[in-house]
């Protein structure tokens, strides 16, 4: 038995961690050969941070989920400055997708970040999808593929590896998986025509890394999520499709598996399935060190080859190294950079009916739905901020699903909502304010509906950028 198979075992696991400066445990594990770090927006994300972890191991795989759009960890607070996958899918114009992709990949390389958890390669075939949705390039294949390739270009044009999620796709689901684990009753005709392009576009791209979905597929494992499934990660993405990089679980506390087995083995099924990553979103000292020790046990158990754990680390240390070659294409992008290019999609984005010509603060009734999951929780539309900055005494309240509309006065009335398509009590509220208000303007933020009043602007996403460009819309 290897000497380093304790090292081994700490190369594969990549944590996530509480606090806005690393802890003096992750400090250790680090020197220990902790292989990789997940960061998130309560890390509060700076340059100072990831060189602490870098001091430590400077060859650490430092990872983030910076989608654009929703999905934002280093602009929670005031938005993205990038529209998102489902806007880009509406302006479909794959130069403009490239150019945000190697932005998003250029404000990483600027703190030094190895890996970008995107794009979303799923292709969101169900409108139900409660945690897909706008995170997708929209529900046609052949429009995802060729976005998520241009996607994956602009990222790793910059010098920082992308990451195509969720293997084999998570569109075609009314589940999320951070919540229980999602079905997809799909043929596997279906899925090689519907779902598997869009990865197979991204590994011709090149793409560094792939990271499997927590999903029941029963037509290529009816026993196993996808994550901890031979089938689907070894005889299917590296057999068949040709995928040799590195291959990340998505988190391992999100309830899609976490209800099936503890994490350690979870850790240990994935890592036997074909995984070379753990991730394990927020993890203590106690926590890492039982699932180190669960891989080792299970090596020396004879249920985990070293052989197979070996491969793994070294996939790790491959994409680590391919990030340090990088560094002369993570200048140039920092030389090139186009801070306007997000507001450039984003108005391009809009698809509109009516006219508006606000000339006055409105009153902007925000319908709140709470977003997913993987949504941080301080996400917020973005669209009453925006009004308010351009016309003074802007108003507003929040609804949920059992508030009441306000009395109206005579000032305007916007009415903002997400993924109305997906929520009848949204639908319910939007109406009975149109029958007080038939000049209510709606501002869908998500998939919308139909418009149901005589001006209607769907910015088909979250983001800061969004916002502002619904908000000259309606002045216009």
């Amino acid at each position: 038995m290897s000497g380093d198979l304790y090292r081994l075992a700490m190369t594969v696991l990549h944590p996530g961690f509480e606090g806005t400066s690393a802890p003096d445990w992750l400090r250790r594990a680090l020197g220990e050969g902790l292989g990789g770090v997940v960061l998130f927006a309560r890390n509060a994300v700076s340059a100072r941070l990831v060189r602490q972890l870098r001091a430590e191991h400077p060859g650490t795989v430092i990872a983030i989920d910076e989608e654009g759009g929703t999905v934002t960890r280093l602009e929670v607070m005031a938005g993205s400055s990038f529209p998102g996958n489902r806007a880009l899918g509406v302006v479909d114009d794959v130069a403009l997708t490239e150019q945000v992709g190697r932005q998003i990949g250029r404000m990483l390389a600027d703190l030094d970040i190895t890996l970008n958890y995107a794009p979303s390669a799923d292709v969101n075939a169900n409108p139900a999808n409660p945690v897909i949705g706008v995170r997708s390039f929209g529900p046609e294949p052949e429009l995802v593929a060729r976005h998520t390739a241009a996607y994956v270009r602009g990222v790793q044009g910059a010098g920082v590896a992308a990451c195509a999620k969720h293997f084999p796709g998570h569109g075609d689901t009314v589940t999320d998986s951070h919540l229980a684990l999602p079905t997809v009753h799909a043929s596997r005709e279906v899925l090689a025509e519907r779902d598997l392009p869009p990865f197979l576009a991204a590994i011709d791209a090149g793409v560094r890394s792939i990271m499997s979905g927590h999903l029941l597929v029963p037509a290529l494992d009816p026993s196993m999520p996808a994550t901890l499934s031979r089938t689907v990660l070894t005889e299917l993405l590296r057999g068949e499709l040709g995928f040799d990089g590195m291959l990340v679980t998505d988190a391992i506390e999100m309830r899609a598996v976490a209800a099936m087995f503890g994490p350690g083995e979870v850790a240990v099924r994935a890592l036997a399935a074909g995984v070379d990553a753990i991730c394990a979103g927020l993890t203590t000292e106690d926590e890492l060190r039982e699932l180190r020790d669960a891989i080792v046990a299970a090596v020396h158990d004879g249920r985990l080859p070293e052989e197979r754990l070996a491969e793994a680390a070294a996939r790790v240390r491959a994409l680590s190294g391919w990030y340090a070659d990088q560094a002369k294409a993570r200048a140039q992008a920092h030389d090139d950079a186009d801070e306007g290019v997000g507001m450039r999609a984003a108005r391009r984005a809009l698809t509109t009916t009516g006219t508006a010509g606000l000339d006055r603060g409105p009153l902007v009734v925000e319908i709140n739905t709470r977003l997913n999951q993987a949504v941080d929780p301080a996400t917020q539309t973005g669209v009453t901020a925006a009004l308010a900055s351009l016309l003074p005494n802007t108003g507003s309240v929040r609804l949920g699903p059992d508030g009441e509309l306000p009395a109206f006065d005579d000032r305007p009335v916007v009415l903002v909502v997400h993924d109305a398509a997906r929520h009848p009590w949204v639908r319910d509220i939007v109406a009975k304010a149109l029958t007080a208000r038939p000049d209510a303007i709606i501002v869908d933020t998500g998939i919308p509906a139909p418009p149901p009043g005589a001006t209607h602007v769907a910015t088909h996403g979250i983001s800061r950028v969004s916002a502002l460009a619904a908000a000259e819309w309606l002045l216009a």
